[in-house]
């Protein structure tokens, strides 16, 4: 009877389905509130126009300009004749970097406007004669006002390179390793363009100015510089290789004869970014220098030396007046089925114009490349010191990304529009008529299909083959059409359309980064012949026979300069060789010179630090470890408080007391701050203004906010727990969000009992599940990829997110921003703001034999000074992803931050609480979560659940207190 009812029940479902669906628009509307009015919102929202996605872009400002003319003049604006200033009080620098003044010094923020009087319409490129002084180490950026306006959107954001060099000759270690030189900033006057970051332009800007008076406005973005002049010119145009040998040889130039200067790759004297250091290769015996089993630094570039604007650059000096053939020994093993593209420049500008785009094809091994290849170009180089310079660039590839890029743009717009009617999970069983409630999908999808198509065939001509680079782009175009064809299947098929669009979103970054490694460049006159690139077989096979033996007796873990006499200290580090490289490098440099301690590092994974110490092999200081570690060694005796020692309170001062309070127990403090990781609000601006909506301030604005974004099929995020992959379970960061805000805590006095029991955290919990009961919050997702379609507008996430997005989600470039937390506003019209921190510690372990030396290290290790350095290393080593969130209150603000973000930053910093560690406190997120997923999996009384969790963990807090002797 009970079968009968279900399947009677069914056909009436499907019945009332199908007379919906006879009704047209009635088959977009969805089950529940959100989507009921989508369809509705779908119609009534104001949406960017599909043609009005690039209509700020460079390429449809030279379209609007288009048959404008270049006037062949020159307007120089000396700096110091600004007009005006605004939020900085600019200065007058009478002499810097050897040259006279006066030129005019700009700060880290604010805004500088020039005035100039143009003699003739036209459309001029933009050249900044400069200096950069001492600032944070990244590059200068700006941004560009002409009348008060950004002219395009890439204007938003122009760099000037700061200049880079080794800091000193390579040496070795006692080991017989190479060491690493530091890169040092080598600053000195140079003159820039206004060009695109990105590479996707290999011309500078072309900018139109009309007839008469102007206004120039440079607001500073990042770190300050002194500025000569701007110069309103042409750039020069090289010219074609054959014209340049009809001019050789109307001055007579002729072949030089037996000459062969090689420049090692590692020697290059000036670079345009840190991350150009010299590095090892030991995949070939004919690298240069060469042994089987040390660490020799012989080449350059490499994966580091891949953004498009990075150069390097060599000096080399020819014996005479002549002709040069030039040859690199190079090897390109990352991009398969394009190539890595090269400008030479030599003396400062391009020689001809075969030079813009230099091509080094893929393969697995070392190759030497003459340039011109069967008929190899010839130089004229005079007698004496000359300059080559090998600069990232695009080349031909360019336009095709911009395609991509815009492409990339309009099938997030298209997707956001179908998911504001079908949901992100759409009805299997039901026909929402997209073609009819989307009335440009079907045009947007052929007409993507056919760009990305014309872009996969000329990617196919410019590299001779078809690869995976080309498959990305034919699996859309696939899609595309099929989906053009048959709209019916678009619902079912969202997951991986999103899936292929964020493939273009990975193709657009692996196609742009255009790694490259260095190991020499030849100059050689016409009659020599090129060195071979590969040693002989013979070489090779004893190469790595002799590797295998040697791998049994070198120690790899350690790193740098191994001591066993004097005052010593064993260091532990968790990361990567990358970073413990720079830490050793450091250590040798500053702290063993400074103190006479020897300091033996070595790298080892962190999860046999506990092993290790109970058997009194462990080290006597480990970084990098987890909040939970510091106070649970300490209550074991295994750990030493730091607090006992007599400069403590000094060094404590360093931070925020809430990056501390993971380490304080009863009066001690078990480990000092290295890291400390906070949430910030992430949002779109772009869909917040399509939308009508502000940025929320309070969770009452949230609470407004989350029905509209709804109403569109997009979602607000809050923070989860990682629970993968790591040995504790931290409690939920939205949840100690809250609860801090209404003025809560975890734990009672002296962490005796869990405080969740209390009213307030009660409110809280309830406060936190009802997002995911009431409001429908995702409970699972990836925040950056749904951030970069959309799907998820605003979300909250650690600030560390903002690092990754700068890097790796550049078709959202300007699009987003970072701010507070939403808070909690108080009687007196404040908002409460409140949020934990995460973060790692450096600890000194008991049986540390030297504890003053090590105490030391520790102030040494977590001074500003050397916090800075590090950071800026690191981020110098691994680029912008890599920026690291020091807990030290000074360094981070000369860490590399943009001037805006770091304002947003310290504002919420302001906010920061920590999370304390009690004996048997890693109860307390396991069991958070658990009383979470019992709200949402079995729909119980958030107070039932809980305080039955809480019980739980006072249990084992009471089991850990009587282990330990605590009450006694």
């Amino acid at each position: 009877m009970n079968r009968v009812r279900k399947w009677g029940l069914l056909a009436v479902a499907v019945l009332i389905g199908g007379l919906f669906g006879a009704f047209g628009d009635f088959g977009a509307f969805g089950a529940g509130e959100a989507a009921s009015g989508a369809a509705e919102g779908a119609r009534t929202t104001p949406n960017m126009d599909r043609d009005s996605f690039r209509a700020d872009r460079y390429d449809s400002y030279l379209l609007r300009h288009d048959g404008a003319a270049s006037p062949d003049r020159v307007i120089t604006i000396p700096g110091v004749s600004f007009a005006s200033a605004e939020g900085m009080e600019p200065s007058v620098v009478e002499s810097i970097g050897g040259e006279q003044g006066p030129f005019l010094r700009t700060e880290e923020s604010g805004s500088v406007t020039w005035t100039v009087d143009i003699p003739e319409s036209g459309l001029y490129q933009l050249s900044m004669r400069y200096y950069p002084v001492e600032g944070k180490s990244s590059s200068i950026e700006r941004q560009l006002l002409i009348d008060g306006e950004t002219p395009f959107h890439e204007a938003s954001s122009v760099l000037f390179p700061r200049l880079w060099t080794n800091g000193q000759e390579i040496a070795r270690d006692n080991r017989g390793n190479d060491i690493r030189p530091r890169q040092i900033e080598s600053p000195a006057w140079q003159e820039a363009w206004f060009e695109d970051a990105e590479g996707y332009y290999e011309e500078p800007y072309k900018l139109y100015f009309s007839q008469g008076k102007h206004t120039i406005t440079l607001v500073s973005l990042r770190e300050p510089v002194v500025i000569d002049a701007l110069r309103l010119h042409q750039a020069e145009q090289p010219p074609e290789y054959a014209e340049l040998r009809r001019r050789y040889e109307a001055a007579g130039y002729t072949p030089t004869h037996g000459h062969l200067i090689k420049v090692q790759g590692e020697d290059a004297v000036l670079k345009s970014s840190p991350t150009l250091y010299p590095i090892t290769d030991r995949s070939s015996p004919a690298t240069e220098p060469y042994h089987v089993s040390k660490i020799r630094i012989n080449t350059i570039g490499g994966y580091n030396w891949r953004i498009p604007g990075q150069w390097l650059s060599w000096r080399v000096v020819v014996p005479e007046d002549g002709l040069y053939r030039i040859g690199i020994k190079f090897k390109q093993n990352t991009l398969r089925g394009v190539y890595s593209t090269r400008s030479l420049y030599i003396d400062g500008k391009l020689p001809f114009a075969e030079m813009k785009e230099i091509p080094f094809l893929y393969k697995n091994s070392w190759q030497m490349i003459t340039l011109g290849e069967e008929e190899p170009y010839l130089f004229y180089l005079s007698k004496g010191t000359h300059e080559l310079k090998l600069e990232v660039s695009l080349g031909r590839l360019a336009p095709l990304i911009r395609e991509v890029e815009s492409s990339v743009l309009e099938l997030n717009d298209i997707y956001r529009k179908i998911i504001m009617i079908t949901g992100t999970t759409p009805d299997p069983y039901r026909d929402y008529e997209l073609e009819k409630q989307v009335r440009d999908m079907i045009g947007v999808f052929r007409e993507q299909a056919d760009r990305l198509e014309a872009v996969a065939e000329q990617l196919r001509r410019i590299s001779g083959e078809t690869s995976d680079k080309t498959a990305v782009l034919d699996k859309m175009v696939y899609q595309l059409r099929d989906m053009a064809d048959r709209p019916e299947t678009v619902p079912s098929r969202l997951s991986q359309f999103r899936v292929n669009v964020g493939g273009l979103g990975t193709w657009m970054l692996s196609v742009k980064e255009q790694p490259l490694e260095i190991d020499y460049l030849v100059v050689a006159s016409p009659d020599v012949a090129m060195p071979k690139a590969e040693a002989p077989w013979w070489k090779r096979i004893w190469h790595e026979l002799t590797s295998f033996i040697a791998s049994f007796t070198e120690d790899y873990n350690s790193i740098g300069n191994v001591s066993d006499s004097g005052r010593t200290i064993t260091v532990w580090v968790g990361t990567g060789r990358d970073q413990a490289q720079v830490l050793k490098t450091m250590i040798d440099d500053t702290f063993t010179p400074e103190t006479g301690i020897s300091v033996n590092l070595r790298l080892v994974n962190m999860s046999v630090l506990l092993p290790a110490t109970l058997s009194g092999e462990g080290p006597d200081i480990a970084l990098q470890i987890g909040n939970d570690i510091p106070v649970n060694y300490g209550m074991r005796g295994a750990a030493v408080d730091l607090s006992t020692f007599p400069d403590f309170e000094q060094v404590a001062a360093r931070f925020k007391e809430s990056a501390l309070v993971p380490y304080r127990f009863r009066g001690g403090v078990y480990g000092l701050p290295e890291q400390q990781v906070f949430p910030m609000l992430f949002y779109r601006k772009d869909i917040l203004a399509e939308l009508g909506l502000e940025v929320p301030q309070t969770w009452d604005d949230v609470y407004e906010m989350i029905p509209v974004l709804q109403k569109h099929n997009m979602q607000f995020a809050l923070p989860l727990a990682q629970s993968v992959g790591v040995p504790v379970l931290e409690p939920n960061a939205a949840m100690a969000m809250l609860l801090y805000q209404m003025g809560g805590s975890f734990y009672y006095e002296d962490g005796k009992a869990s405080a969740l029991d209390s009213e307030t955290a009660m409110r809280a919990f309830k406060m936190w599940t009802d997002f995911y009961t009431a409001y429908k919050l995702p409970v699972q997702f990836d925040f950056p990829t749904r951030f970069r379609t959309g799907e998820i507008p605003v979300g909250i996430a650690d600030y560390t997110t903002y690092n990754y997005l700068t890097v790796s989600a550049p078709e959202i470039r300007g699009l987003w921003e970072f701010a507070p937390v939403p808070g909690i506003r108080q009687d007196d019209g404040t908002i409460r703001r409140d949020t934990a921190s995460g973060g790692t510690a450096a600890v000194m372990l008991k049986h540390a034999r030297d504890k003053e030396a090590a105490w030391r290290f520790l102030k040494w290790w977590t001074d500003k000074d050397t916090q800075v350095r590090f950071g800026r290393e690191m981020e110098g080593l691994m680029g912008a992803a890599a920026r690291y969130p020091t807990a030290n209150v000074a360094a981070m603000g000369e860490l590399p931050w943009p001037f805006r973000e770091f304002r947003q930053l310290e504002a919420q910093w302001e906010w920061v609480r920590g999370v304390p560690e009690v004996p048997g406190g890693y109860f307390t997120g396991r069991h958070l979560d658990n009383a979470f997923r019992d709200v949402l999996n079995n729909n119980t009384n958030t107070r039932d659940a809980l305080y039955d969790y809480v019980q739980e963990i006072n249990k084992e807090i009471a089991i850990k207190r009587k282990e330990f002797h605590l009450d006694e």
